[in-house]
């Protein structure tokens, strides 16, 4: 399932993409998408939809937390509801 350049990945339980310039993979749970949509339950559609529709917020988060932690080109990451709201 995708949306652009975002996927869902079942065995996860969540919404991953690589953020522009790094070669790494960055996920955001199912759960996260419960603050930012407002849903109790939403549905990895939804999800991809909403990140879609805002992917500055999920650009700029992502590499505000690669550049705040030091990651290397390659890590793998995790946002958080709150790594995304402070963009949108």
């Amino acid at each position: 399932m995708t949306a652009g350049d975002f996927s869902w990945r079942v065995d996860i339980d969540a919404l991953v993409f690589r953020p522009q310039g790094h070669g790494g993979w960055c996920a955001v749970h199912r759960l996260a998408f419960r603050s930012l949509l407002g849903q109790r339950e939403p549905v990895p559609e939804d999800c991809l939809a909403y990140a879609a529709a805002h992917r500055t917020a999920f650009e700029a988060a992502a590499a505000g937390k690669i550049v705040g932690r030091g990651y290397d080109a390659a890590a793998s990451l995790h946002l958080t509801s709150r790594d995304v709201a402070r963009f949108l």
